[in-house]
């Protein structure tokens, strides 16, 4: 094992000792409970048992009366709007079929919202977006609150909506759990022409017409898009901390394999339940080594930003505190294996057919890159992953992947990276802590010393681009009062085609933000999720027009290049919105988040690290304001961030 690995591993399991602990003597119990009493519905009263089957289809309802026959809950995000989660309409009789067979029963045990960030990139609907995955949490745990159930089928795939299950079903993490996937939407424009057609829409050079026949050839059928943003890096580390089965990750929809997995996965749904020989409860399998794993190969693949803040979180859910200086670290000896779209200009299905997951995740092993010695739903030990699936005689079988990678320009061994870390840098200095996500940035590009140009909304930096106000001049945008706890931490990516244009023309230009650039940004250097937030008072609000900034990505600095006694006799400029001013589009019902949301730096999120229900551990401190007012107006603490 990779000596820097293994010590930032034991380091994460010292710092949570006593969360993990605790968390894992609550789900032991109710796990050893499981084990003793039988089917979980098996102790429901009658009247309760009652309401539990009574709109099941007949074949079903005297195994649901029963109490020989482990329960499978299916979780699902389906919706006919998104293409991601398209495919998954027809997943449910599909899986209570394969778990009938396997001698189990399922029911649908309830649906998670799943929105786009695709669509509501640069609406109002963003602003709910990042509080989507902590809503997603709630409603998983809601679905699994009747007690019906021994295991878990969860179906999603985008952005917020698999970290949402994750830490919903970590709270229930006596339950086994099997993430299935819904595969990748076949290739379609190539990536490169679809940015140069949005850079020149941005330019005036081409219609809307021709901007929206580009978009629509690049997503245009059912499955995921198939860049790698954050529902790909979702899909990932889904499959690398063993919560796929092996090779099921970018399988494309609706082929013959593709249902062949699904059958597989909820076969072993039931063969992974307490009442089997091979019991694999998820509070158990995610442990400090499996995320660092998702770790690692969110660095090895240069994945979304966006996991910066979820990783945060959905270790918390298992008791565990993961930080900010563990990936900065992590990302100092991962090398980078990848280049798919935004890194490069092939995507998923060039990937995987380059040898994907299979080799990425053998090559990672053999360099003592990645934990071996853990649980999967597979089975013991992550060597099972290097296997792929395929149908023999209309049969599935798993067989070793053996070779290396078939197109060198897209997925490499790490004893010849891309380059030689991960990707994803820390940057920080007088102006906070921030991430930089390097992987798709020129060298040239990654160090910036130039004035700053202040703007509280997105919308205005695009006004001005529109009115050649930024045209033959470097600058840093800074972007504020775009947190957590102001407007819900939106992705600024429709940011990203301007200000290429700009940088294409040999302006020097740059992006500083407490805002999300999302798994998709590309070539414009940013330093983004800045913490403490500008709505905490965080020393973004004291930025003025025309200060120097000086960002170096490769050292990890953020500089404003004003004196501390300036600074200090400064006071912040602009303030978030009011609860007032914080409406339409449903926003008005998620004020509560606002004044909740822990730092970017936390998770973002609303939950505590369980195990440690304490209002001034971990992400998610859980802490009230009043109503109408921001953190920063009432002085109510935003507690000390875990190093």
């Amino acid at each position: 094992m990779n000596n820097v690995i293994q010590e930032i591993t034991d380091r994460i399991a010292e710092r949570s000792a006593a969360s993990r602990t605790a968390y894992l003597e609550r789900i032991r119990r109710e796990g050893e409970a499981a084990r003793e009493k039988g089917p979980a519905r098996a102790h429901l009263g009658c009247a309760n048992l009652a309401h539990g089957f009574a709109g099941a289809p007949a074949e079903d309802k005297p195994a649901l009366r029963g109490s020989a026959k482990p329960g499978v809950a299916i979780v699902t995000s389906y919706n006919d709007m998104l293409s991601a989660h398209q495919p998954y309409e027809t997943y449910p009789p599909e899986l209570k079929q394969a778990v009938r067979k396997a001698g189990g029963v399922a029911q649908v045990a309830g649906g998670v919202p799943a929105m786009c960030d695709g669509i509501t990139q640069g609406r109002a609907g963003m602003e709910l977006s990042l509080y989507s995955r902590d809503v997603i949490a709630m409603a998983t745990a809601i679905a699994l609150s009747h007690d019906m159930f021994d295991s878990t089928l969860l179906l999603g795939v985008c952005d917020k909506i698999v970290p949402g299950l994750f830490i919903g079903a970590l709270h229930f993490g006596h339950l086994p759990a099997i993430f299935v996937p819904a595969g990748p939407m076949a290739s379609g424009l190539p990536n490169k022409v679809k940015a140069r057609t949005r850079q020149l829409f941005a330019e005036g050079k081409v219609g809307r017409e021709e901007l929206l026949d580009a978009e629509a050839k690049s997503y245009h059928s059912p499955g995921t898009c198939t860049f790698y943003g954050t529902a790909n890096s979702n899909q990932a580390l889904m499959e690398v901390m063993g919560l796929h089965l092996p090779g099921s990750t970018f399988v494309n929809p609706h082929t013959e394999l593709r249902h062949a997995l699904t059958q597989a996965a909820g076969r072993r749904a039931v063969e992974i339940t307490a009442h089997g020989a091979e019991y694999t409860p998820i509070g158990e399998l995610v442990d400090e080594k499996s995320l660092v794993n998702a770790c690692v190969a969110l660095l090895a693949t240069g994945g979304s930003t966006n996991h910066t803040l979820h990783l945060v979180a959905m270790a918390a859910a298992a008791g565990i505190v993961l930080t900010w200086d563990d990936l900065a670290r992590l990302s100092g000896v991962v090398p980078s294996l990848t280049k798919i779209y935004p890194n490069g200009q092939a995507d998923v299905n060039h990937f995987r057919d380059a040898g994907g997951m299979q080799v990425l995740i053998g090559d990672l092993l053999d360099e003592g890159l990645l934990h071996a010695d853990v649980m999967t739903v597979a089975g013991p030990g992550l060597d099972r992953y290097r296997e792929a699936p395929e149908l023999v005689d209309g049969e599935l079988v798993w067989s070793p992947v053996t070779g290396g990678s078939k197109d060198l320009d897209v997925l490499r061994p790490a004893a010849e990276p891309f380059s030689a870390d991960g990707g994803i840098h820390m940057v920080e200095g007088n102006l906070g802590r921030a991430v930089s996500k390097v992987s798709a940035v020129k060298p040239e590009h990654l160090v910036i010393e130039a004035p700053a140009k202040v703007f509280h909304d997105q919308l205005d930096l695009l006004k001005a681009f529109e009115a050649g106000e930024l045209d033959g001049q470097d600058f840093v945008a800074v972007i504020r009062y775009q947190g957590p706890s102001a407007n819900g931490m939106p992705e600024l990516h429709k940011l990203t085609s301007p200000l290429a244009v700009l940088l294409d023309r040999g302006q020097r230009v740059a992006i500083v933000t407490d805002g999300r650039m999302s798994g998709a940004s590309g070539k414009v250097p940013a330093a983004i999720h800045l913490s403490p937030e500008a709505a905490d008072g965080g020393p973004i609000a004291l930025v003025r027009e025309g200060d120097v900034i000086r960002l170096d990505s490769a050292a990890g600095t953020l500089e404003l290049l004003v004196p501390a006694e300036e600074l200090a006799r400064r006071t912040p400029e602009g303030r978030p919105l009011s609860d007032a001013q914080w409406v339409g589009t449903g926003r008005e019902l998620f004020a509560a988040f606002r004044r909740m949301a822990g730092h970017a730096e936390q998770g973002a999120g609303i939950f505590g690290v369980s195990g440690a229900e304490s209002p001034h551990h971990g992400p998610g401190l859980g802490f009230p304001a009043e109503a109408g007012n921001s953190h920063l107006e009432t002085g109510a603490p935003v507690g000390a961030l875990v190093r």
